[in-house]
């Protein structure tokens, strides 16, 4: 039986400012993206997000909304990656700035969808923002190749 990961991905954006939170990661996938992780045994997609959020930010996230999901899948062994997304204007609690994941800062949305991606979180940009109405994107890739070529649905 393949392997299959899944894991969160969601975009915080502050109604004030109209600036999303960004995680600067350090440990895994690493460079610019949105706070989440992996989903844990006998926990629902949407629980992991709202407590990934809290153990990576500090915030308390509600009324997550859907973006969709990407997924990932391995042409030799069939293993796949999911990641579901989610964002919200709904939150509480203080930003923590730092932990081992990575820096958190707020930036603005048009220079956070300009930024240079080193971690194809570039193919993440058209669901979160739904400037091209899709709700998933599928990418099948050679196991020992770094080249993703992503199909929008």
């Amino acid at each position: 039986m393949p392997n299959i990961t899944l894991t969160t991905s969601v975009m915080i954006e502050d109604p004030a400012t109209g600036h999303v939170l960004v995680q600067d990661r350090l440990l895994s996938f690493i460079g610019l993206a949105f706070p989440g992780g992996h989903v844990e045994d006998s926990e629902s997609v949407y629980d992991c997000a709202v407590r990934e959020v809290f153990e990576e930010t500090g915030l308390c996230v509600r009324n997550l909304q859907s973006c969709g999901f990407i997924h990932y899948c391995c042409e030799e062994d069939q293993s796949r990656y999911m990641v579901f997304l989610y964002k919200t204007r709904e939150f509480s609690g203080e930003l923590i700035p730092e932990m081992v994941e990575g820096r958190h800062f707020w930036m603005p949305v048009e220079e956070f969808k300009q930024h240079q991606f080193t971690n194809r979180f570039w193919a993440y940009l058209p669901m979160f923002f739904g400037d091209q109405g899709h709700n998933e994107a599928f990418c099948l890739w050679p196991k020992d190749s770094e080249e993703r070529n992503f199909v929008y649905l």
